[in-house]
């Protein structure tokens, strides 16, 4: 990877911290030599800080953990850097930098599973979720189903409106059960985008 320090007096370039599964802008700020050492050894993201001048491990995530470095990538020109992330789980709330106008509604079913794998973790009294998780494999598959039958019900005789509720409900129970079983949402899409090509 070549980087043009001398581009912006010899000390710093332009970087973007993204997030990989969302695509959200995590931070934008600006590193040198140093941070992008710092990256290459650690594997966790690091920014230079100008009035501090230093170098900073950036964190995030629910658990304020430094963000693991997946990719550095350079401009064409060397002048700039992009720094995909993997926060520790969701980064909502976390980075409201630029808002949630930043996160692309496809993105939301990242945030979702994130906010569902948290609650398989914390298994909270009261949750519908929790109630799922409880009953086990057996009954998320039965709630996948019951949906199923439900949204094609609404698309032979129903409206369009609750025809798109009740798919969101598929989606969610199935969201579930991929959680239940170890997968993820985006392991979906990776397997759909290479049946593509």
């Amino acid at each position: 990877m070549n980087l043009n320090f001398s581009a912006n007096d010899g000390a710093m370039i332009p970087a973007v911290v993204q997030d990989k599964r969302t695509l959200k802008v995590l931070r934008m700020g600006f590193v040198n030599a140093a941070a992008v050492a710092q990256m290459e050894n650690q594997k966790t993201v690091a920014l230079f800080n100008k009035e501090k001048g230093e170098v900073e491990t950036v964190t995030g995530g629910e658990y304020f953990k430094p963000l693991a470095v997946d990719q550095l990538l350079a401009s064409e020109d060397g002048n700039s850097l992009l720094i995909m992330a993997m926060p520790e789980g969701s980064t909502t709330g976390a980075d409201t930098f630029l808002g949630s106008k930043n996160i692309e509604d496809l993105a939301f079913f990242t945030e979702l599973q994130d906010f569902i794998e948290k609650r398989y973790q914390e298994m909270p009294e009261g949750s519908y979720t929790t109630k799922l998780f409880t009953k086990g494999v057996n009954k998320i598959c039965q709630k996948v189903g019951e949906e199923t039958v439900e949204a094609i019900v609404e698309a032979t005789n129903g409206t369009k409106e609750q025809f798109i509720y009740e798919c969101c409900d598929i989606l969610y129970h199935l969201i579930v059960l991929l959680t239940y079983k170890g997968v993820r949402i985006e392991d979906l899409a990776r397997e759909l985008k290479a049946r593509h090509k």
